[in-house]
């Protein structure tokens, strides 16, 4: 008695064959007229790709990307049995994934192989439905993973890199002035953003003080942030008016920065002898002075810098005296959320500094009351920068 397995397969089944023989061969030349040929017009494909268009239509598109994005393609059938109108056949492909982006992975100079099993029923001479089960799954997902790893170990190093620039322009030591105390915050979010600080000891003892922001994170803001540290350090040594020198930083950043790219930045001059505060501002978020219990905006009206050329820069001045304090900051603070979605703002800050400006550690307090807002499980969004200058009650005042 003769098995099934060993029955001998009839001419018709020979013929199903050598239709899906020459199916797959022409699937590995991007053959799609034969593909249009072989393939019924109702055709299924019961294992199609996630968005694949079903049908015919569906089926060469699908192929034709492929090859976009493979080359060299070859086809092993291994194995493949025929039975009544079905042909099953296992069968292997290689390839070398250098063209393009394929199932969400970019080009990687490496050889594909994918092992297959395939069902295909045959209706009138032309395939009328497919079912298939590969290895391809796996070794996506596989490469999807290796991809994702070399990923997340070039932002790390790129979070390196900016970290690194951002600090080597950040000043090594605060300046001591009698009478005054100036107090710095600086602390990075994780994804660096373009936050900076300085001083710079001009003629006559005075100081400069900036508090400034480039847009972006990572690399790129940190170096338009690098680059105008070094631009105004340089000068702040040809000029003494914070409004000419905003001028001629802007000139010279609007040439050399990308064209998306611009910095916000509020420049300060203060002569400690008369308390007397020179003051310009580029596109920043204004300053606050505590003074008799409120909290008074520092105003001057100027674009940041490097977004449009031939910009002036408005200059105002104040004086602060015994007990007074301003608060330059950066966007991070106001901008920062809590799990509600509402924001801190600058109504609440302008509060805080109204009621509290008189604290001597007007920084310190700030940052518990936002990190009160924030709530315990708050992820940092962007840098934050506090820059408080306060001029000293005298002795008989403090006492």
């Amino acid at each position: 008695m003769v098995s099934e397995e060993d029955a001998p397969v009839s001419s018709e089944e020979e013929k199903n064959k050598a239709l899906v023989r020459r199916f797959w061969e022409a699937q590995a030349h991007a053959d799609l007229d034969t593909l249009d040929e072989l393939l019924a017009s109702d055709f299924v494909d019961h294992s199609a790709f996630a968005g694949q268009e079903p049908g015919r239509e569906g089926y060469k598109q699908q192929i034709a990307e492929q090859h976009a994005a493979l080359s060299d393609v070859r086809s092993i059938i291994e194995d493949q049995v025929a039975k009544g109108d079905k042909v099953v056949t296992r069968i292997t492909w290689r390839s070398i994934h250098d063209r393009g982006e394929y199932f969400g992975l970019m080009p990687r100079g490496k050889e594909v192989m994918v092992t297959a099993m395939a069902m295909h029923r045959i209706v009138g001479g032309k395939i009328a439905e497919e079912w298939s089960e590969d290895s391809g799954s796996a070794e996506v997902a596989q490469a999807h993973l290796d991809q994702e790893i070399r990923e997340r170990e070039r932002v790390e190093q790129d979070l390196r890199v900016a970290r690194s620039i951002q600090q080597a322009s950040l000043p090594k030591e605060v300046p001591e002035l009698e009478g005054w105390q100036i107090s710095p915050y600086y602390q990075p979010a994780r994804e660096v953003g373009g936050d900076f600080y300085d001083f710079h000891l001009l003629p006559e003892d005075r100081l400069g003080l900036v508090v400034g922001d480039a847009t972006g994170k990572g690399v790129p803001a940190a170096l338009v942030m690098s680059t105008t540290c070094g631009m105004l350090r340089l000068a702040a040594q040809g000029s003494s008016s914070p409004g000419q020198m905003l001028r001629g930083v802007n000139e010279v950043l609007f040439g050399n920065i990308p064209s998306n790219m611009f910095v916000t930045c509020f420049y300060a001059i203060l002569d400690p002898r008369n308390g007397r505060l020179r003051f310009a501002n580029a596109g920043h978020d204004l300053p606050y002075l505590h003074r008799n219990g409120n909290a008074e905006e520092l105003k001057a009206r100027g674009m940041p810098l490097g977004l449009m050329p031939e910009m002036s820069y408005e200059e105002k001045e104040t004086i602060l005296h015994s007990g007074e304090a301003a608060l330059l900051y950066s966007d991070g603070l106001v901008e920062a959320h809590n799990p509600k979605g509402e924001m801190f703002g600058f109504p609440r800050l302008r509060t805080i500094i109204a009621e509290h400006g008189e604290n001597r550690s007007l920084g310190d307090l700030l940052l518990e009351e936002l990190y009160s807002f924030t709530g315990e499980r708050w992820e940092q969004e962007d840098d934050i920068t506090l820059l408080t200058l306060r001029r000293s009650a005298p002795p008989s005042e403090a006492s």
